[in-house]
């Protein structure tokens, strides 16, 4: 399905080069992907490392293309798409699947004048092709235009639909946020292993190591991760003794309020940069 679209970048950064990555793997030929970007340097390394064709500011050929993705940041969104908006196809012509965080569905339909719209959240490990990606479409958006989304999505790892723009918010605090927590936790173990007599190396290692065999155990099986988790916790032993002391900590409790301001923010971000 997808390499028979042509598609057009708006940003031409980390989360859009991961996307390109996946797509051309998927089947797009390179030449049917054209990136917006400003910076001479970004054009040059993305036509180098990917094929693609790139220019500094968008035209009537761009906005032609059949799926648009809107890779910008949050803040500098409304400013990207302004000269976007003259060339987009005539009646909504584009499917337009937007990576920034914050910014909402309804804003996004004022502002490009179009209801063929997704709002999409994906995370860092996109670049690994293993990323994670929550969807909301605008109401209305077709079952074709769905599947399209899905397979951009899937050509960096996996996705999940939600049924409301809002709910993007709890996502962008769970997955798109995510990777963060995962890093700060094996920061700490870095430091536990250099207090304990280990290096900073052995300390990531294993902590890297131990996150990826311990996410592959959960990815593989049917059953609740709280029992996962009892299955690791003999009454008195080390595992026990560790998760008593986070619990008299309440470090669960901490961990859920981070994810509720990280979802707030998001909120925030959209009331801020979406208005008139």
């Amino acid at each position: 399905m997808l390499d028979t679209l042509t598609f057009g970048f708006l940003g031409g950064g980390n989360m859009a080069s991961a996307l390109i990555g996946g797509l051309v793997a998927r089947g797009v030929p390179a030449r049917a992907i054209c990136v917006i970007d400003p910076s001479d340097d970004a054009r040059q390394r993305l036509e180098r490392t990917l094929g693609v064709r790139t220019q500094a500011a968008p035209d009537a050929r761009f906005g032609a293309s059949h799926v648009i993705v809107l890779a910008v940041k949050p803040q500098q969104f409304r400013d990207a798409v302004a000269p976007l908006v003259p060339h987009l196809a005539a009646g909504q012509g584009n499917l337009i699947i937007s990576v920034a965080a914050g910014i909402r569905l309804q804003d996004m339909g004022r502002w490009l004048n179009t209801s063929r719209l997704v709002r999409a959240m994906p995370n860092t490990p996109a670049l690994a092709g293993m990323g994670m990606t929550g969807l909301a479409a605008a109401p209305g958006l077709s079952g074709a235009d769905r599947a399209i989304a899905t397979a951009v999505a899937q050509a960096v790892g996996q996705c999940v639909w939600v049924d409301d723009d809002n709910q993007i918010d709890a996502v962008t605090a769970l997955s798109g946020s995510g990777p963060a927590y995962v890093f700060y936790f094996i920061e700490a173990m870095e430091r536990a292993a250099k207090e304990m007599g280990l290096t900073a190396e052995q300390g990531r290692q294993l902590g890297v190591e131990t996150f990826r065999g311990a996410a592959a155990l959960a990815a593989g099986s049917p059953e609740p991760v709280s029992l996962l988790r009892e299955r690791v916790t003999s009454k008195g032993g080390t595992t026990y003794a560790a998760l008593t002391s986070m619990d008299a900590d309440k470090m669960q409790d901490a961990f859920v309020r981070a994810m509720h301001a990280a979802a707030a923010r998001g909120r925030e971000m959209g009331a801020e940069f979406g208005k008139d």
